[in-house]
């Protein structure tokens, strides 16, 4: 079957309704997914005019195609290498010794959330790698404070494309940096990026937000359930179990190091990975130049063998695991992971269908160039519009790919200033799409590498994003109309969400009381 991509028009936005919908009802995220893909396919083929048999076997050749790319297979063979390195630390005794000894340092609720959300933090430099390294290292912790499984998603979701926005040094400042530049309407790519950080107002939120969250016993909406389900009955809504109950067993003679090391090799590996792909040896290029313009997936494949490699001769050598228990091992973490491989592929599927053949992006690009708004108007309804076309399709990156050279277009009679707040707002709407999407990666992984139920994750993370997202969309009429004004647009959003949570903090304690 010859595939070119075509323009359905209104119909392009059915498939990701269709699943997200079904998701959000059923909380059966595969079928939702795989009945969202096979209905692209039929409309792909009905405009077409293909026969049933390409109607039935296009879904599957998109698959193929997307899954089939470099950069896609290595995130499936990354998040193998970090299932068999979580499950080789956990047998060989390094969870429950770090367990132990971080109980005796962390000694509250409070302070292991907010350990939690500072390493989130602290883990910048690429958001793949963020959400399943802080749920390896953290869980442990946070299981032992009865923090729910769906509180530690959120705050691994949280710490991980919102930080990767406003890193210099990371896999989301290259790509951003490069696509702001491709406009014209910057000198490089690191003043392109600088000069949205101060306007990137879902980022700046989210970070706020969870920090506030883990500092006070604050909770609302589904989160506050299943917050007061761990609280009371000790479960956590663990659904990694094949390597929760190993932790059961006897345990091994594995030290606090066992697993500080090969997590932290794994960051060091990785790190050098994207260092020496991006060319910093090679091609004598800058650490910036050498972070922006490395292969992150690649970095993260090399970085996850290596550390296995570490695993191995730390572990085998002073028999805390056999060689056959090491290898066994592997392949138990592995299985683990399988619930995230066809999740990814599937999102990914239904992703690659609306954005590169049904045409969803260009054709709600198009409804925004022809709008017509109000130029004060601008940076609020494109953080909207970026928010809805993310959350469709799955992806902060296609999203913001697709808008920012639309966002030069309708913005190039604007001063600069408004020019620079309305592509910030692309990007903070991307990221706020992208953050409760139930078809991101991202959250997929975040839910993964917390160990929660996928659709438990999005439905209590929601609540929380959306609160953000208004406080934005506030911030972002005030920019407008105060021709970018940074202190008035900090202050509206900081100041609203703020007030926001003191209300609801206060509403919560007045019904305890009652």
């Amino acid at each position: 079957m010859d595939v070119q991509p075509i323009d359905v028009g209104i119909f392009s936005l059915l498939p990701p309704l269709i699943a997200i919908t079904l998701a959000l009802i059923t909380k059966e995220v595969i079928s939702s997914l795989m009945l969202g893909i096979l209905s692209g396919g039929a409309i792909y083929c009905a405009f077409t005019g293909a026969n049933p048999v390409e109607m039935a076997a296009f879904p599957f050749e998109v698959m193929a195609k997307t899954v089939g790319t470099p950069d896609k297979f290595n995130i499936i063979l990354f998040l193998a290498l970090l299932g068999a390195l979580v499950c080789v630390v956990t047998k060989a005794g390094g969870s429950q010794a770090y367990g132990a000894w971080a109980t005796r340092k962390i000694r509250s609720k409070r302070s292991a959330e907010l350990a939690t959300s500072c390493l989130g933090v602290l883990i910048f430099i690429d958001d793949y790698f963020n959400c399943l390294t802080v749920g390896t290292v953290m869980k442990p912790v946070t299981d032992k404070y009865r923090v729910s499984r769906a509180k530690l998603a959120y705050i691994i979701d949280t710490t991980a494309a919102p930080v990767c926005i406003i890193a210099p040094v990371s896999s989301w400042a290259a790509a951003v940096g490069s696509t702001l530049y491709e406009t014209g309407s910057f000198s490089n790519e690191l003043s392109a990026f600088f000069a949205t950080i101060p306007y990137n107002m879902y980022a700046i939120l989210s970070i706020l937000m969870v920090l506030v969250l883990s500092l006070s016993d604050l909770e609302f909406g589904p989160m506050a359930n299943a917050e007061w389900n761990a609280e009371t009955t000790g479960q956590v809504g663990a659904v990694d179990q094949n390597v929760e109950n190993q932790e059961k067993r006897p345990p091994a003679n594995g030290t606090v190091w066992d697993l500080i090391i090969p997590i932290g090799g794994l960051i060091v590996f990785t790190i050098l990975a994207m260092i020496y792909n991006g060319g910093y040896w090679s091609k004598h290029l800058t650490l910036q130049e050498a972070i922006g313009n490395c292969n992150s997936s690649a970095a993260l494949v090399l970085g996850g063998f290596l550390a296995l490699v570490l695993a191995f001769l730390m572990f085998v050598p002073r028999k805390l695991l056999g060689f056959k228990d090491f290898m066994s091992n592997i392949a138990l973490g592995i299985n683990t992971m399988v619930p995230a491989y066809i999740i990814l592929t599937l999102a990914w599927t239904i992703g690659s269908l609306c954005q590169n053949y049904l045409g969803t992006g260009k054709y709600i690009g198009m409804l925004v160039q022809t709008s017509h708004l109000p130029i004060e108007l601008i940076p609020a309804i494109v953080f909207l519009v970026a928010a809805g076309l993310s959350f469709s399709i799955g992806t902060a990156w296609g999203t913001f790919g697709i808008f920012i050279p639309i966002v030069v277009f309708i913005c190039k009679a604007a001063p600069s200033q408004i020019m620079t707040v309305t592509l910030a707002a692309t990007l903070a709407g991307s990221v706020f799409g992208d953050h409760c999407s139930p078809i991101s990666d991202t959250t997929i992984l975040s839910s993964s590498g917390a160990g929660c139920n996928h659709m438990q994750h999005v439905s209590t993370q929601i609540p929380y994003a959306v609160l953000v997202a208004c406080c934005c969309f506030v911030s972002y009429l005030v920019a407008g109309f105060s021709g970018g004004n940074v202190v008035l647009t900090l202050g509206t959003g900081i100041g609203m969400l703020l007030v926001i949570l003191f209300l609801l903090h206060k509403h919560a304690r007045a019904r305890l009381a009652r």
